[in-house]
């Protein structure tokens, strides 16, 4: 009787293996969930940017991008696979390594720094759907924007921005409940709808530009001194940098990989992140490119190359193509919000809360806690640092990452207990001591020092990129060492 209310204890219809007859994802659903999670105003902006900060050498950036792209599939893949084999996600995996008890605490980490990011990604969502409702108003009657009534400020934000931001958390809440089988449809949606979008935009922006375009592309192939100090700088930097965009993610793709159908689909839908960087950079670089040559040509006069696609819509003087380019900036940024933040936080909510929680009401607490962190962004959070708050936190999730292989791969020899995973009796496999492995928490500190150490100390900073992977080396050879005696 004790042991069925242990596991009752730590059981929810949510986290349990995923039945065979469910995993139906295939490597073409992973594409998608990679491409939502560069198709972003950050994805976007970075990218390009990457490109121009190093004058535009293709071969150095398209390499790095090839180079990042193959490291995160290998992590991706690396991580994934038990959930892929077991069914389970992130938040219940990690008892295997940090104890029935340990794992809900250190899952929190990943929650906590979800529902930050929840807020603030829905606040720059809210900004597109405002710009669309102020352009409605305008179209009805372009006096209505006066009253003073739409007019009064409140942290910062206007009524249309309320509006738009409470609305922004209300529809992510009654898509994202849906349930699996419609979320894989949102990120197959979106995926393949941002593509088409990224299409016609560069078919409009370059329109008979194409040719200066591709000179420029020409021009930016460098070739010459390719093997050189400079450009094997800027190659491991950029390579660097592209891997931490992907750092958080890596850590739960548990929480997708669970419910691909084999081992086999689950390795081609990782590497199938490589196609989406090579496609997403050429084509952001490509509409970087061709915004230019046309504002130029239109004797537009801008300091520099517009990296950030708000900053080239906000220059081209067509509603059409305006309320066209928000759709897709709204569609995009929406289902990364899902794949990045929501998902995961809603996860880690329902292995702290297992008897309590489920997905409705670990969905609200998620839209009540963004609308906090959401509405307190321009005021308050914009300005006081809180990003290097959450580097620091990230620091975290390289050393976890570590000793999630380390566990599986050489201490567990890829089989786990299911049953025991589920059960807080003393003697279950999980249980250590009580209900945490002090060894996992001792490795992860360890691996957190020599990651955080890249962030807050100065003369280290250069290696801030690498943070993740150095926090996850070093982890990784700790829990070894311990856990292997």
């Amino acid at each position: 009787m004790s042991q069925e209310k242990a596991n009752i204890n730590l059981t929810n219809w949510e986290i349990v293996g995923v039945n065979p007859n469910d995993k139906n994802w295939t490597w073409g659903d992973m594409f998608s969930f990679w491409a939502n999670n560069i198709q972003s105003l950050i994805g976007f902006s970075l990218v390009a940017s990457l490109y121009l900060v190093y004058d535009l050498n293709i071969v150095i950036v398209f390499s790095s991008c090839l180079l990042a792209g193959l490291l995160v599939a290998i992590f991706a893949n690396l991580i994934g696979s038990p959930s892929q084999k077991y069914g389970l996600p992130f938040s219940v995996i990690l008892r295997s390594s940090f104890g029935v008890g340990g794992a809900r605490y250190i899952a929190l980490l990943r929650g906590i720094v979800g529902i930050f990011m929840f807020g603030v990604q829905t606040f720059f969502i809210s900004k597109s759907i405002g710009y669309l409702i102020r352009i409605l108003f305008f179209y009805i009657n372009d006096t209505i924007l006066d009253h003073e009534l739409l007019l009064t400020f409140l942290m910062g934000m206007d009524l249309i921005d309320w509006l738009s931001f409470v609305s922004a958390l209300i529809l992510q809440f009654y898509l994202f409940k849906q349930g699996q089988n419609f979320i894989k449809s949102i990120i197959n949606f979106s995926a393949w709808f941002v593509y088409l979008g990224l299409l016609i935009f560069i078919i409009l922006v370059a329109g008979e530009n194409s040719k200066e375009i591709i000179n420029s592309f020409k021009l930016g192939a460098k070739t010459e001194n390719l093997i050189s100090r400079e450009n094997l700088i800027a190659l491991v930097s950029i390579t660097g940098t592209l891997f931490a965009y992907f750092s958080i993610v890596i850590l739960n793709i548990g929480d997708f990989s669970r419910y691909i159908k084999n081992s086999s689909e689950n390795s081609k839908g990782n590497f199938s992140l490589i196609i989406n960087l090579i496609i997403f950079s050429f084509a952001s670089v490509f509409i970087v490119l061709g915004a230019d040559i046309m504002m130029a040509k239109q004797f537009l006069e801008v300091d520099q190359l517009l990296t950030n696609p708000t900053d080239i819509i906000g220059k081209i003087d067509n509603n059409y193509l305006t309320v066209i380019a928000v759709l897709f900036i709204l569609i995009a940024s929406g289902s990364t919000n899902l794949i990045a933040n929501y998902i995961p936080t809603q996860n880690t909510l329902l292995n702290f809360f297992p008897k309590s929680f489920d997905k409705t009401n670990s969905g609200l607490l998620i839209i009540i806690l963004g609308l906090f962190f959401g509405a307190l962004w321009l005021p308050i959070l914009s300005q006081s640092g809180i990003l290097s708050i959450i580097d620091t936190a990230g620091s975290f999730f390289g050393p976890i990452a570590g000793i999630i292989i380390a566990d599986y791969y050489l201490i567990k020899n890829k089989e786990y207990i299911s049953k025991e995973i589920f059960s807080d009796s003393k003697s279950a496999a999980y249980y250590y001591s009580s209900g945490w492995h002090i060894k996992g928490v001792y490795s992860m500190v360890i691996g957190f020092i020599f990651a955080a150490s890249t962030i807050w100390n100065v003369e280290l900073r250069f290696l801030q990129s690498f943070a993740w992977l150095i926090g996850a080396f070093v982890s990784y050879i700790t829990y070894y060492l311990m856990a292997s005696k």
